[in-house]
């Protein structure tokens, strides 16, 4: 996998700011020491290794089934009792 970019790395590919500016305008604005930094930016990057790529088979999990109040129900649901059928998974945050 040498030679090939990180997720990361292609976006920023494509964008005018560069790495280290971004970690200069992160430090400006955070609590954090350069040190946090590096060990932050490593941790994450380790953890692409572990994430789906794009054409990928989904790893399988279960979600707990929800009720028109937003409330458990008990029941659940597991993504690979779904073989075979179209499944859209939606992601982003509702608070």
């Amino acid at each position: 996998m040498s030679g090939e970019l990180s997720r990361d790395e292609r976006a920023m590919r494509h964008s005018a700011v560069s790495m280290e500016e971004r970690k200069k305008v992160w430090l400006s604005i955070s609590d954090m020491t350069e040190a946090e930094f590096d060990a932050l930016w490593a941790h994450q990057q380790a953890r692409q290794a572990d994430v789906p790529q794009p054409g990928s088979e989904a790893p399988d999990f279960e979600l707990d089934i929800l009720d028109r109040e937003h409330m458990r129900t008990g029941e659940a649901v597991r993504l690979s009792s779904l073989h075979g059928k179209p499944v859209a998974l939606l992601f982003g945050s509702y608070t």
